[in-house]
């Protein structure tokens, strides 16, 4: 993969978590929460987030129940990293997110752009093991 910022985004249908990275250090911090109640508002947010930070990679969390079968946000998030394939045309990788909220959670209420961190540290530890 070409060194430099991976963006990684937690999806949801009224906000989106986002946590930025690099190859470099692979490690990943939390960045913001993203107004996604309306598509105009959903693009807008992303795109000034990538106008920013130029990154080589996007990363996406997909959610499944714990046996790994798909629920209605599997599809959801699988479609919107081909929205973000569509658009910025990116290398969008997807992760199996099946525990990061798990992770979140433990750690008091719930912060989506937490969660985007999870995912996105997730992908470089499942990377540097590779």
């Amino acid at each position: 993969m070409i060194e430099g910022v991976i963006i990684g985004f937690d999806f949801g249908e009224k906000r989106i978590g986002v946590a930025v990275g690099n190859t470099m250090t692979r490690s990943a911090r939390a960045y913001k929460i993203l107004d996604s109640r309306t598509n105009d508002a959903r693009w807008k947010a992303v795109s000034a987030v990538i106008a920013e930070w130029q990154p080589v990679a996007l990363v996406v969390g997909v959610p499944s129940h714990p046996d790994g079968t798909t629920h209605e946000m599997t599809e959801r998030c699988k479609r919107f990293a081909r929205q973000l394939l569509g658009r910025y045309g990116l290398p969008v990788i997807e992760v199996d997110e099946r525990y990061s909220s798990a992770v979140v959670e433990e750690q008091g209420e719930f912060i989506d752009d937490e969660a985007a961190s999870v995912i996105l540290q997730q992908f470089f530890d499942e990377k540097a093991s590779e």
